[in-house]
């Protein structure tokens, strides 16, 4: 399996990157009160951070809003994943405790303001890709069974024909979605070489130190950009 980004996303958004945290043989079943408590100070972190501040118009959150725009999705009908999780927590609305894995990769993602993702990797053979949607592509909501259709020219991440995120990071669905029994695990961290790679890179290597303390299992990193379009996942 690998994780690939299709070029014609590089000729859209030339200096979009992606950090890579892979991992496998996790226990997702069991509550983690470590990671309860790396969410809680996140959030409150977060909230601090932003208070008196428009989410918005703040350094961190400008670069997927100019991208957006870039692919032609309004920014605000359609918020980034780090800009609404943000929205959210800066208006002292908590967010809720899901299962361990999803709640350590939110703490993550509040921490660096970065939009991170979690996919089931066992529910697909298929590679995992970032690219433009072609017609017939299948996209499931979160909680619902029928599928929607998309039109050509959406960027998404997809396994095969399904779809996993509609607007590149603008909603996840059922494709891979993390649960209980979710073991192995692929992480991207969404960001640009020119604006964020910095943080992308840490906030990689402390996802995968803090898998590999709490969970026990085996961990890789890896990394994609427009000079290395594919990461091999072993």
């Amino acid at each position: 399996m690998k994780f690939k980004v299709d070029k014609e996303v590089f000729d859209k958004l030339e200096n979009v990157c992606f950090g890579v945290v892979v991992a496998k043989g996790i226990d997702n079943t069991k509550t983690v009160d470590r990671i309860s408590n790396l969410l809680d100070i996140s959030i409150e972190n977060t909230e601090n951070y932003f208070e008196g501040k428009k989410v918005k118009e703040s350094d961190e959150i400008l670069p997927y809003r100019d991208a957006f725009r870039e692919l032609g999705i309004n920014p605000n009908k359609f918020m980034s994943s780090i800009e609404a999780m943000t929205t959210r927590v800066s208006k002292n609305k908590k967010l809720p405790y899901i299962n361990p894995v999803v709640d350590l990769g939110n703490s993550i993602s509040l921490k660096y303001l970065l939009p991170l993702g979690a996919h089931d990797m066992d529910l697909s053979s298929d590679d995992v890709s970032v690219r433009f949607s072609k017609e017939g592509d299948k996209f499931i909501p979160f909680g619902e069974n029928e599928p929607e259709l998309i039109e050509g020219g959406e960027l998404i991440y997809s396994v095969g024909e399904k779809v996993k995120t509609r607007r590149w990071i603008w909603r996840q669905g059922e494709e891979g979605k993390i649960t209980e029994s979710s073991k192995n695990i692929f992480f991207p961290i969404d960001g640009f070489n020119d604006r964020n790679v910095d943080k992308v890179i840490k906030a990689r290597d402390e996802l995968a130190k803090l898998i590999q303390e709490i969970f026990e299992c085996e961990v890789e990193v890896g990394f994609v950009d427009k000079d290395n379009m594919e990461f091999e996942i072993n």
